[in-house]
């Protein structure tokens, strides 16, 4: 496969907003801002900011600053210039003021450029990321077996090409899928600290670099195009285009082979061993049940004549586009004609079945996904040093790592579910260890290790689903909607005492918690991408997780407490 034939797809506007930090650490107006350029040079661009309501910064003629509609060609458009220090500074085209801040209000009635008119931008986009090289037409892949990390990868389907960009201090830290740091010194280390910050310089359009703060920036060098830091870049070596990290799944048939592309265009399911031809990028909508699989040789999977599935679909062609059903794990696929995806005598991929049968069931796993960064509304899902509980508004996330078992099941290693008064746990090394304790009412404590949760037994519950057999169902992953969580440092059963009846002011603390809702077909959007949505669900019976294991024991498995299967939201 040729390099060039990967083609980059257009970021979405969202993916391009920004936050501006005043000198006091404060952002205007607690905002992400769209920037609509209308010019753009090396060092300054002339551009309009845009609010996630659709208003623009408006500098009034008094100095104020307010939201709304430009009324004039030039109004709203401020001169944008790019400072060495990573900085920038926003001054009104038509009055020649700066934007600047006191730390509270925000007010535009200064020509002397000052501290006070500096503003750091920082990507809104989600901290799971991948690095491009437009000069090189090649990703960013870490190599924790030599500590170093190379700009070599063409395809961005592998593991390697994810990195997680952390911000702390005004400095960013850029860590691997297997969780070490870039240092300074171009090696991966354990732990972030000064030798593993880095100062961002950040374009209109996505484009980033990266230094030292003492002139080293970081750029591909030799003829391995290692990243490392460097005083000397040419034609743009040091811009990288920041994205992010796309989700690639790999599909097996009923026969346990992969799907694959073999001679760059034809699909079939003739693979005992995955390789990069085996796998798809998932790209979907979460308002559409439809989904497109883009190969590894940058097309997409599409119907063609006598109904067989090639890889030479482009993005708009109404063919590459799939309707998505969910069984127990497995996915099924619907052409826009109507007709099933499945497999023909010779392995060869078809749209022929009318009714979906055995054949037509598709094995999906994640690909390039060993843990999920779930954010929602107000922030990142993580936990803090000062307290126990596990919040929906951090800015920086905790990981879940994911442990795949049969089915489409996941593990989420190292955190405590509560599942209809069932303490369910899964230790770091993967072994499964069920703490079913007691059952607990409303006025007992469950008790086990780590950090417990008691749901109020007063409210609706909603609870990790399984699924009976011969009686499918829709499932939602996690504690859905949002519920008040009380967090207790409890004793052991039988030993209940008047502190923990009583509890003191620490124990007896209770914060609102924002929980998941991952729903699929929106399987990239919310899951993949990890993006969280606050709407509680509609009303549904409900079976826990207990259930999944039943049908495995009456298949000849055995028990696997806390196994949890990914499935659709109902339509409608």
């Amino acid at each position: 496969m040729e390099e060039g034939e990967w083609m980059q797809r257009q970021p979405k506007p969202e993916d391009l907003r920004v936050g501006l930090i005043s000198w006091a650490g404060t952002y205007l107006t607690f905002e992400t801002w769209e920037l609509l350029v209308s010019n753009e040079q090396e060092t300054q661009a002339v551009v309009r900011l845009r609010s996630l309501q659709g208003l623009y910064l408006l500098s009034e003629g008094n100095g104020s600053v307010s939201y709304g509609r430009p009324r004039t060609s030039h109004q709203g458009c401020f001169l944008l210039r790019f400072h060495r220090n990573c900085k920038w500074t926003l001054q009104c085209i038509i009055t020649g003021h700066y934007l600047e801040s006191d730390g509270e209000d925000v007010f535009c009635n200064s020509r002397v450029l000052s501290a006070y008119h500096m503003w750091a931008p920082r990507p809104a986009l989600h901290v799971h990321i991948i690095l491009y090289s437009p000069l090189t037409h090649c990703y960013a892949r870490a190599d924790p077996t030599v500590g170093r990390i190379w700009v070599d990868a063409p395809v961005p389907c592998l593991e390697e090409c994810g990195f997680l960009l952390h911000f702390k201090d005004g400095c960013y830290h850029l860590e691997t899928s297997t969780h070490y740091f870039l240092s300074h010194l171009d090696r991966l280390v354990t732990q972030p600290s000064s030798q593993t910050a880095f100062h961002m310089q950040v374009r209109p359009g996505g484009l980033v670099s990266l230094s030292d703060g003492e002139g080293g920036m970081l750029y591909p060098q030799g003829s391995r195009l290692f990243l490392g830091l460097g005083s000397s870049p040419v034609r743009g070596q040091e811009w990288f285009s920041l994205q992010h990290c796309p989700t690639w799944v790999s599909l097996k048939s009923r026969a346990r082979k992969f799907v694959s592309v073999f001679y760059d265009v034809e699909v079939c399911a003739a693979s005992e061993r995955l390789t990069p031809m085996s796998l798809f990028q998932f790209e979907c909508d979460h308002e559409s049940p439809t989904l497109q699989l883009r190969s590894a040789n940058g097309c997409y999977l599409a119907q063609r004549h006598h109904r067989t599935v090639m890889a030479n679909g482009h993005p708009m062609e109404s063919d590459t586009f799939f309707r998505v059903h969910w069984n127990c794990g497995r996915i099924i696929l619907q052409s826009s004609r109507g007709r099933f995806l499945g497999f023909a005598a010779n392995g060869l991929l078809m749209a022929n079945a009318t009714i979906p049968g055995p054949n037509e069931e598709f094995g999906l796993r994640l690909a390039n996904r060993p843990f999920l960064v779930l954010r929602g509304r107000y922030g990142y899902v993580g936990t803090s040093s000062e307290h126990d509980l596990v919040q929906c508004n951090m800015d920086q996330p905790d990981c879940i790592h994911l442990l795949p078992c049969r089915q489409g099941i996941y593990h989420f290693q190292e955190w405590i579910l509560l599942v209809n008064n069932i303490l369910w746990h899964l230790s770091p090394l993967g072994k499964v260890r069920p703490q079913l304790l007691y059952r607990a009412s409303r006025e007992q404590l469950a008790h086990g290790v780590g950090a417990q949760w008691l749901l109020p037994a007063s409210r609706q519950t909603w609870h990790l689903v399984g699924r009976q057999r011969r009686h499918y169902q829709r499932v939602y992953l996690g504690i859905l909607g949002q519920w008040d969580v009380t967090h207790r440092n409890l004793k052991p059963p039988g030993k209940t005492t008047a502190l923990i009846r009583t509890g003191t002011p620490e124990s007896r603390s209770t914060r609102r918690l924002s929980v998941i809702q991952l729903f699929l077909p929106s399987l990239a959007q919310h899951l993949f991408q990890s993006t969280i949505h606050h709407n509680r669900p509609p009303p549904r019976s409900f079976c826990e997780s207990e259930l999944v294991q039943s049908r495995d024991q009456g298949e000849g498995g055995t028990k696997t407490p806390g196994c949890f299967m990914f499935y659709p939201e109902e339509e409608g």
